[in-house]
């Protein structure tokens, strides 16, 4: 008799990704440039929202500078690694959703290989791999409905964060919309093919109060430019292709914060 394998070829395939996200995102010596970049984000007394943790690397860097963290994170077998890696830690808060424009409940697609490019974001799934090769070859096997919170309703239960980091491949705008009031740092995840979304985040926190941006190219951890730009400047830059990266993210810090006057731009790079 033949047995039906799928489950397993399934649970092959989801280890080898998250044996791959482990050895990269916590491999020895990257806690140490995470902490120097974020050192001017975060601090002692500090809250931190990390949406989209995934295996949590971002949000052990916060912690271990003195901040209190909020991390989501909604997909399962991911959480489960994430409450095994964290869930104990005193300052980290842990909860298994996502965010988005407002509270309820959305279809999250999940790549079984690549646990990282899950996302909520239907229109970004089906376009992505025709704008960036980099894409071509992932598939969202599975679904699943997720509970969804927004920023406005995670500041009203847990206070105003001094930064937000968020990484939901192609749905950061959609995150920004439930979110009503400054926040003195964010960062968001901007990724060729599709860096209308970043453009989007531009405009939305610029509606929200005068920022300047910044931007760190892939998984390094030093900024691109040595003064903070405008959003104008910024913009720019995403419509003229983000200099051929590959991906990044995108720094956005309210002009008014205290300690913009003097940012540590020469963090250690990359290992």
């Amino acid at each position: 008799m033949t047995r039906d394998l799928t489950p397993l070829h399934h649970r092959l395939s989801r280890g080898l990704g998250m044996a791959r996200s482990l050895i990269i995102y916590w491999r020895p010596g990257r806690q140490r440039g995470l902490k120097r970049l974020y050192a001017e984000f975060a601090g002692p007394g500090d809250l931190a929202f990390d949406v989209g943790a995934h295996l949590g690397d971002r949000t052990a860097a916060f912690a271990a500078l003195g901040a209190r963290v909020v991390a989501l994170e909604p997909q399962p077998h991911l959480y489960r690694w994430l409450t095994r890696l964290l869930g104990r830690h005193p300052r980290v808060a842990l909860l298994p959703c996502a965010a988005g424009a407002q509270v309820g409940e959305a279809t999250l697609a999940m790549s079984r290989a690549t646990p990282t490019v899950s996302t909520l974001a239907t229109h970004w799934r089906e376009s992505i791999g025709q704008h960036n090769q980099g894409f071509q070859a992932v598939r969202w096997e599975d679904e699943l409905r997720v509970p969804v919170t927004s920023l406005d309703a995670l500041i009203a239960e847990h206070g105003l964060p001094r930064f937000c980091k968020i990484d939901v491949e192609g749905f950061e705008d959609e995150v920004l919309a439930g979110l009503s009031q400054p926040v003195e740092a964010v960062s968001v995840e901007f990724v060729a093919g599709s860096l209308e979304v970043a453009k989007r985040c531009i405009t939305r926190l610029t509606a929200l109060g005068d920022y300047r941006f910044n931007a760190i190219a892939g998984e390094q951890r030093r900024f691109l430019w040595s003064d903070w730009r405008s959003a104008d400047s910024a913009s720019h830059w995403l419509a003229e292709g983000a200099s051929d990266l590959a991906s990044g993210d995108l720094y956005a810090r309210l002009a008014s914060a205290p300690s913009f006057s003097s940012p540590r731009h020469q963090q250690e790079p990359s290992r």
